[in-house]
C-alpha cells in the first residue's frame, strides 16, 4: 500500500508539473524582476534594456519597468522562441520524480496511519502535520533538481555571454557539482524545505479538508466537479502561503557567485531584507498572479489525475 501511494503521487505530479511548466517559468522570470544585488548590475540587464551608450552609469540608473505575466510570456517567446516556454522541463520531470513522489507518498502513508479507523477521517491538525513532515523530507531529496530547474528557467533573461547554457538537468547538476562544489546542489535548501512544508501542508491538507466538507454537506457527489472545486481552492491556499518564501528561494538559487567575491546574498534572511529594502514588502508577492495561475491549474491537474490513477490502480 505504501509503494502504491508513491507511484500514484509520482505519476500525477509529473503530469501536472509538465503541463503547467510554462506558467512556472513565467513566475520565475517575474520573481527575478527588479533584482539589484548582482555584482555587475549593468551587464545583468536584459537585452531589451541594454541601450548603446558610452556611460555605464546612465544605463545602470535606468529603472527596469515592471512587466505583467502576459507581457513576460510574450517577450520571452519573441526573444527566445516558443520552445523557451519549456526551458528546464527535464529538471521539472526530475524534480517531480524526486520531490513530489516523496511528499505525496509519505503523506499517503501518514494519512493511512493516522486516520481514525472508526470515523474514517483525520483531523485538520493531523493533516497539516502530515503535510509538513512529507513536504520537508521531499524537498530535501529533490533540492538539486530544484536548483537546476530555477537556473535553467532563468538563463534566458541574461545576455548570451553570461548564460550557463545547461544542456539538460543532468548537465546542470554535473557542472554545478564540478564548478561550485557538491554543496551548491543544496543551495537554498532551507528555503526549499520551508516552502515545501508550507505548500504540502496547505495544498494536500486543504484539498482533503475541502473535499470532505463538500461531500459531508452534500453540495456535490464524489466526482470530477468535487475534485476540481476542492483542488482549485487548495491551490489558492497554497499560493498565498508559499509565495514570499518562493521569491526568496528563486533569488538565492539563481544568484551567481563570482570566484573570490562575496555572494550577492549571505543567506535567506539577507536576501529577504535586501529585497524589501530595495523593492518594498510587496516584492515578496512578485509573480503572485502567475503563481496562482500556475498553482491553480497544477493543483487541479494533480488531484484530478491522482483520483483517476487511484481508480486504475484500485485493484492492485
Amino acid at each position: 500500500m505504501g509503494v502504491k501511494g508513491f507511484v500514484e503521487g509520482g505519476i500525477a505530479s509529473i503530469v501536472a508539473g509538465c503541463s503547467t511548466h510554462p506558467l512556472d517559468l513565467i513566475k520565475v522570470r517575474m520573481q527575478l524582476q527588479g533584482e539589484t544585488t548582482a555584482p555587475k548590475p549593468v551587464h545583468n540587464l536584459r537585452p531589451a534594456l541594454a541601450f548603446q551608450t558610452a556611460s555605464n552609469v546612465h544605463v545602470a540608473a535606468i529603472p527596469q519597468p515592471r512587466v505583467g505575466p502576459i507581457g513576460v510570456g510574450i517577450r520571452l517567446v519573441q526573444q527566445e522562441g516558443l520552445t523557451a516556454l519549456f526551458s528546464g522541463v527535464s529538471a521539472t520531470v526530475l524534480r517531480q520524480t524526486l520531490y513530489s513522489t516523496t511528499r505525496m507518498g509519505l503523506y499517503d502513508v501518514l494519512k493511512t496511519k493516522w486516520t481514525d479507523p472508526a470515523a474514517g477521517t483525520m483531523s485538520l491538525g493531523r493533516k497539516i502535520e502530515a503535510g509538513l513532515i512529507a513536504g520537508g523530507i521531499g524537498a530535501a531529496v529533490g533540492n538539486p533538481a530544484d536548483v537546476a530547474m530555477v537556473r535553467m528557467q532563468a538563463d534566458g533573461r541574461l545576455p548570451p555571454a553570461q548564460r550557463r547554457n545547461y544542456k539538460s538537468v543532468v548537465d546542470a547538476i554535473t557542472r554545478m557539482a564540478k564548478q561550485e562544489g557538491v554543496t551548491s546542489l543544496w543551495r537554498g535548501s532551507s528555503l526549499t524545505v520551508n516552502r515545501a512544508m508550507l505548500v504540502t501542508a496547505s495544498q494536500l491538507a486543504s484539498y482533503d479538508q475541502f473535499k470532505e466538507m463538500i461531500l459531508e454537506k452534500g453540495v456535490m457527489r464524489d466526482g470530477l466537479g468535487t475534485h476540481v472545486t476542492a483542488s482549485f481552492a487548495a491551490g489558492f491556499v497554497a499560493a498565498v502561503a508559499s509565495n514570499p518564501v518562493d521569491v526568496i528561494k528563486t533569488r538565492v538559487m539563481n544568484m551567481k557567485v563570482e570566484p573570490g567575491a562575496a555572494p550577492p546574498y549571505a543567506g535567506a534572511l539577507d536576501c529577504a531584507l535586501k529585497t524589501i529594502r530595495a523593492e518594498g514588502p510587496m516584492a515578496l508577492y512578485k509573480g503572485f498572479v502567475p503563481t496562482i495561475s500556475r498553482q491553480g491549474p497544477f493543483t487541479v491537474v494533480l488531484f484530478v489525475t491522482l483520483e483517476q490513477v487511484r481508480k486504475l490502480f484500485k485493484d492492485f
